[in-house]
């Protein structure tokens, strides 16, 4: 590779290594960053579900199994909504928390990779 200053680094199998893992971490970056997005919606829905549950008025009402709707009695809809709302804001965090730590790992990578290739390598994205 060339760097700025016209003299050529070597690049070891190391270096090749830390460049894919790089590649690796940034595609499973750009996934979380999608089923995060994905996370919230669903958050959301299920809150928007609640909402509209404290509003009716019913004693059973029609909640959604799969691809069925089932009539159920309506304290059992709002233990399975708590439940699943759980659930989801579990996911949540464990999305965030992998996504904080493939930011670490790239942040690490950036620094092994521009020490050795200076302005020779391009690991940010435009």
């Amino acid at each position: 590779m060339q760097q700025g200053d016209g003299s050529e680094a070597q690049v070891t199998w190391e270096d090749q290594q830390n460049i894919n893992r790089f590649g690796r971490l940034n595609n499973r970056f750009h996934e979380l960053e999608d089923e995060i997005k994905l996370a919230k919606e669903s958050n959301e829905s299920l809150e928007d579900a609640s909402n509209e549950l404290i509003l009716s008025d019913e004693d059973v009402v029609r909640f959604q199994i799969g691809e069925v709707f089932a009539h159920m009695p309506r304290e059992e809809v709002e233990i399975r909504l708590e439940k699943m709302k759980e659930d989801a804001s579990k996911d949540l965090e464990r999305l965030e928390e992998e996504k904080e730590s493939v930011l670490a790992q790239m942040a690490e990578l950036k620094k092994i990779l521009y020490g050795k290739f200076k302005d020779s390598i391009n690991l940010e994205e435009d």
